[in-house]
């Protein structure tokens, strides 16, 4: 038999709903590294809005990456990304995502005063090969730089042993020495 639960965590656990990790902006809530890499655009935009900042966020990325089931919790999510402006649109291949979201970032190229968002943040998401493939965009990209409230991440996924790609990949962080 179980002992009772004090009256205070009993409360606590029945406002406690799985849509928690999208819909608390501050407190706990329990989620994957995934959905974790979904709440993140969502965090920047709060962070955004308290300074008065009028944002928004677009995401895209390759389906095939490795990144497991990134594309289909933020399907999952877009409710709560389309309450706050950020977009997802999947790229039929790395390098198409990687140029949507360097198209994201020509907010500055509009006349002023004709932008409806102050920046905008982004985040591509792939795999080993695709950043490859993409780095003529990234260079591209990154001269060409971001509005003031603008920038994107790059998040990849290692394909190790070839499960979805033509070869094996591995990406290598540099060893101090």
């Amino acid at each position: 038999m179980n002992a009772p639960l004090p009256a205070h965590i009993r409360k606590a656990l029945e406002t406690v709903t799985l849509d928690d990790k999208y819909s608390l902006d501050y407190g706990r809530a329990f989620m994957s590294g995934v959905q974790a890499l979904v709440k993140l655009p969502m965090l920047q935009q709060l962070r955004d809005k308290q300074a008065g900042k009028n944002t928004a966020g677009f995401i895209s990325g390759y389906r095939g990456s490795p990144l497991g089931g990134y594309d289909q919790a933020l399907w999952k999510a877009s409710k709560f990304l389309k309450e706050q402006n950020i977009v997802f649109q999947p790229g039929v291949n790395e390098e198409l995502a990687a140029t949507a979201l360097w198209g994201t970032q020509q907010l500055g190229f509009s006349p002023q005063g004709t932008n409806k968002f102050d920046g905008v943040f982004g985040i591509w998401y792939g795999k080993g090969p695709g950043v490859d493939r993409c780095s003529d965009v990234f260079k591209h990209a990154n001269m060409a730089g971001t509005t003031e409230f603008g920038g994107v991440i790059a998040v990849a996924g290692d394909d190790h042993i070839s499960k979805s790609s033509t070869a094996a990949h591995t990406l290598l962080a540099p060893t101090p020495t």
